[in-house]
């Protein structure tokens, strides 16, 4: 992995452990560039955004949150500088590379100009740049807001009239469990618990307004890793075959960004060091051509079959490993497999859920 990767991952190793740490440390990142694993959408109307980090003084977290004076390091934010003033824009720099469903995720923040605006705030259970959800400062109006955005129009805002000083360092931080959702701002509840429905999981991201100028820091996801439901019938198939020496199913992952290619890949395995593992071209040519490849590696019988939804279309590949039987030929073995995969077909209705 790239020293200049802008996260770290680190999982708490016990055996009933279910949560897991990311901190957004823009350390890494070359100042004037942006950092990796994110990438800039945009709501609404006029330019996209211009996410880059840049130095800029920094006072410790209590210092910043009381607002006591004290020591001031020089350090790398993130910065959208932008300042287009079209009204309804809002550019968002979104993590790419994770989806969740519950999470805390706290970030400080600091807005700095703009005419039209003076925001800043945390998007999250992002499905598209049209869909999702924001809990946003205004420093300029003076108040904290949540927002639901679906189709890109906004719901009803709510949250409360509060001073947010700009050129000052604040704390956001908001937590999703279930359909329940919490708001603070500088450690304190700010909104009252609110539950809503519309999305069950997604992606997080920054998040501003217009001409607004804001830096961000310190941005921390704590996160109960979510199981897609290709993880499900994986291990639910090993218990009904316990024989199988193993499994795996590969699928079209989003693209990492605009206009790069699709890739697929493994989803789900019977062994988790598998996942990411690029499909071969056995694996492409069964998706795309809705064929079957059987291959004999040692002492095993290797096939790879495409998996269709509900309308017989191929929105998967399953490749499962047998052991052979004595004197077992292919046919057997492509027998045994035939059912394996009609079992998981059976659950799908189509790719999406796969990943749900």
């Amino acid at each position: 992995m790239s020293r200049q990767i802008v996260f770290l991952i680190a999982a708490l190793l016990s055996l009933n452990a279910t949560a897991a740490e990311m901190d957004f440390d823009f350390s890494a990142t070359p100042v004037n560039e942006s950092p990796q694993g994110f990438r800039s959408i945009l709501t609404g109307k006029g330019k996209p955004g211009e996410w880059k980090v840049i130095t800029d003084e920094v006072p410790s977290l209590i210092n910043a949150v009381t607002g006591a004076g004290g020591a001031k390091n020089n350090r790398h934010v993130l910065a959208q500088v932008s300042q287009d003033a079209t009204g309804e824009r809002f550019p968002l720099l979104m993590y790419d590379q994770g989806d969740y469903e519950d999470f805390t995720f706290t970030t400080r923040f600091k807005t700095v100009s703009g005419v039209m605006e003076q925001m800043a705030g945390i998007a999250f259970r992002i499905q598209d740049e049209t869909n999702y959800y924001v809990v946003r400062a205004s420093s300029l109006f003076n108040n904290l807001r949540f927002y639901k955005i679906v189709d890109g129009q906004r719901g009803t805002p709510i949250g409360p009239e509060v001073r947010i000083p700009s050129g000052v360092w604040h704390e956001l931080s908001v937590t999703c469990q279930g359909n329940h959702i919490r708001c603070s701002l500088n450690g304190k509840e700010a909104i009252p618990p609110m539950t809503d429905n519309s999305f069950a999981h997604g992606k997080v991201a920054f998040w501003t307004k217009s001409d607004a100028v804001s830096y961000f820091v310190d941005a921390h996801l704590t996160y109960t890793p979510r199981e897609i439901f290709a993880k499900a019938l994986i291990r639910d198939t090993m218990k009904e075959n316990p024989r199988l020496m193993g499994i795996k199913i590969y699928a079209a992952t989003t693209n990492a960004a605009a206009g790069s290619p699709v890739e697929v890949k493994v989803i789900a395995s019977k062994e988790d060091s598998d996942l990411g593992e690029a499909a071969d071209n056995a694996v492409q040519d069964a998706l795309a051509r809705d064929v079957i490849y059987y291959a004999r590696p040692k002492d095993s019988a290797m096939i790879t079959m495409p998996l269709h939804d509900r309308n017989g279309e191929v929105v998967a590949v399953v490749r499962i490993l047998l052991k052979p039987y004595f004197a077992e030929n292919q046919q057997v073995q492509m027998a045994r497999a035939r059912p394996i995969v009609k079992a998981i077909e059976s659950r799908i209705k189509s790719a999406r859920d796969l990943f749900d």
